[in-house]
């Protein structure tokens, strides 16, 4: 699979500059449900020393350093980081860290919670259990975790794509410059993220909204 976190990293890395465009789009519904999600994170993770996997441009950072005490960012991309830290003059609370999510060896430091926002789509189907078996080994017990995602929603997103004999789906994603992409991104409902989660967690807790989807559990 090294080849899709390859294609992975070089797409976010060339799409640096205009990722946080997504979040600013002029949908009530969106806007509504993003305001929803932020709020939760903020609340699950108060007073918490936070790991946050894939943080992209700090986006989420950001806002849940408000609450936490503090926050380790990691992100595999060195453009998206560049962004981040453009960020941490707010934040004094945050380090930002260049690493694998699968791996998180250059991460030091105890942790009571942890975040993953908008990655766990990216994983594929195979990786799962080895990528929240290395993530929760890195949080002390017992400890908070919270993960947001995309729902499957027509239209958003690019041209959804099935592959013969893979398991993972993909989206076509054309950029400004026409140059176009296929990203791996998977989509779950609440029956196969409770079948997902339930083995390693605890007080599980799932809200769906229109466009996102978030997961909040105790890993012990």
């Amino acid at each position: 699979m090294a080849h899709f976190d390859e294609a992975l990293r070089r797409y976010y890395d060339q799409r640096a500059t205009v990722y946080d465009g997504m979040y600013l789009r002029r949908d009530p519904v969106w806007r509504k449900d993003l305001e929803s999600l932020a709020d939760e994170m903020a609340k699950a993770l108060i007073g918490r020393s936070v790991l946050e996997v894939a943080c992209g441009t700090g986006f989420w950072t950001e806002i849940v350093s408000k609450t936490a005490t503090r926050v380790v960012a990691v992100d595999s991309s060195e453009k998206m980081l560049e962004l981040a830290r453009k960020r941490k003059k707010r934040n004094a609370n945050v380090e930002y860290v260049h690493g694998d999510a699968y791996s998180l060896k250059e991460v030091t430091g105890k942790f009571d919670a942890g975040l993953a926002n908008f990655w766990f789509s990216h994983i594929p189907k195979s990786r799962i259990e080895e990528f929240l078996s290395g993530f929760h080994n890195k949080l002390e017990r017992p400890a908070t975790v919270f993960m947001a995602d995309n729902h499957y929603v027509p239209g958003i997103g690019g041209q959804l794509i099935t592959k013969l004999g893979i398991e993972d789906t993909f989206r076509l994603r054309e950029e400004a410059d026409g140059s176009k992409h296929e990203v791996l991104k998977n989509y779950y409902d609440r029956e196969t993220l409770e079948r997902l989660f339930s083995p390693q967690a605890s007080d599980l807790k799932i809200h769906e909204m229109w466009y996102f989807w978030s997961v909040q559990y105790m890993v012990t």
